[in-house]
């Protein structure tokens, strides 16, 4: 073996499956089930017309310009990444050394944990409380704490925590807290006006949920200009192709697009919690466009494995010491109505 020992010893993180071959109900991955806005293809027409065999722009000032003005905040306030999986990663690089410690609460997002074994630094998991709450041990200090992950709303919960409580846990916590909206667009509030008031708190996005852009890859990190400049040092020289810039720029500049998605996905995910509530399942109230579903009596990974039989794809989640469950991503009505049809001739 040529590789370090650290990196021949993780598992490594497994994203959700891609089926390539036939016909299923894809209902997994938390995609969106619908196109996205035509001027996305309309802007990579465009670009591919105006030639590809320049570099792109390395800080992708148009996208960050409209990005700007639809946060309420300056182009410098923002940088952009390959998909929000990028920005984490280049936040972990920055803050987080070998031997230092990487916090985040439990159960969530596991690549946060992959990303400081990456580092050879250790994580360490701070449970979520029976309702989906944070305690005031997330804050607590420990010497080589050096980065705090947040995804809000939650995954797999969809669960959210109030700005206030987020901000109280900033100012208590001894190093930078990074949240992780990559679902605030289906939410009730989001937690960018935090930026201003503390350089501390990181607001990461993604274009790949709300905008429908999930084979794109574009995401970005919303933070003070002093933190986005030494961001900058280490993210790659060209992380955005041409292509993604022109079609992320397109979609975060049709907002009349994105509310009338948002509202059809809002509709769909209210049906889709109320069905998996009638057929027994302890569903949680979500907040993301998908809704988490463990059940108080039944076993769910056999119905995950005879979904997957009628090609029917949701995600089977199993947190040690806090339980499995169903994870449900909101599709069209009639995807979820296929779904719960085909639960309800199983259970």
């Amino acid at each position: 073996m040529y590789v370090r020992p650290d990196i021949a010893a993780i598992e490594g993180y497994v994203p959700g499956e891609q089926p390539r071959g036939g016909k299923f109900i894809k209902l997994n991955t938390n995609e969106n089930p619908y196109p996205c806005s035509p001027a996305v293809t309309r802007a990579i027409q465009s670009a591919l017309e105006s030639g590809l065999q320049r570099y792109p722009d390395p800080m992708a000032e148009a996208f960050r310009r409209r990005a700007a003005e639809v946060l309420g905040v300056e182009p410098s306030w923002i940088m952009c990444g390959n998909g929000s999986d990028d920005i984490l990663t280049i936040a972990t690089r920055a803050f987080v050394g070998q031997g230092d410690l990487l916090r985040l609460p439990y159960p969530s997002y596991i690549l946060y944990k992959t990303l400081a074994q990456l580092q050879g630094a250790e994580s360490e998991e701070i449970r979520f409380q029976s309702d989906w709450s944070l305690g005031d041990d997330f804050y607590a200090r420990r010497d080589r704490l050096k980065l705090a992950f947040l995804p809000n709303p939650n995954s797999p919960s969809g669960t959210l925590l109030a700005p206030n409580r987020i901000g109280e846990l900033a100012d208590r916590l001894p190093c930078p807290l990074l949240v992780d909206e990559a679902y605030v667009d289906f939410a009730e509030t989001n937690c960018v006006k935090l930026v201003a008031e503390n350089e501390k708190i990181l607001v990461s996005r993604t274009l790949s949920k709300s905008y429908a852009l999930a084979g794109l890859r574009f995401g970005f990190v919303v933070a003070q200009p002093q933190i986005i400049e030494q961001l900058v040092k280490i993210k790659d020289s060209y992380n955005c192709d041409a292509l993604s810039i022109a079609g992320a720029t397109a979609a975060i500049d049709d907002q009349a697009w994105l509310a009338e998605n948002r509202a059809k996905i809002l509709a769909s995910r209210r049906r889709l919690l109320d069905g998996m509530r009638r057929l027994g399942f302890a569903s949680v109230d979500s907040q993301a466009n998908f809704v988490w579903n463990p059940h108080p009596s039944l076993p769910v990974r056999p119905l995950y494995e005879r979904l997957k039989a009628e090609r029917i794809l949701v995600r089977y989640m199993n947190y040690a010491g806090w339980g499995d469950g169903l994870r449900v991503s909101v599709g069209t009505d009639e995807q979820i109505d296929a779904c719960l049809a085909a639960l309800a001739r199983m259970i």
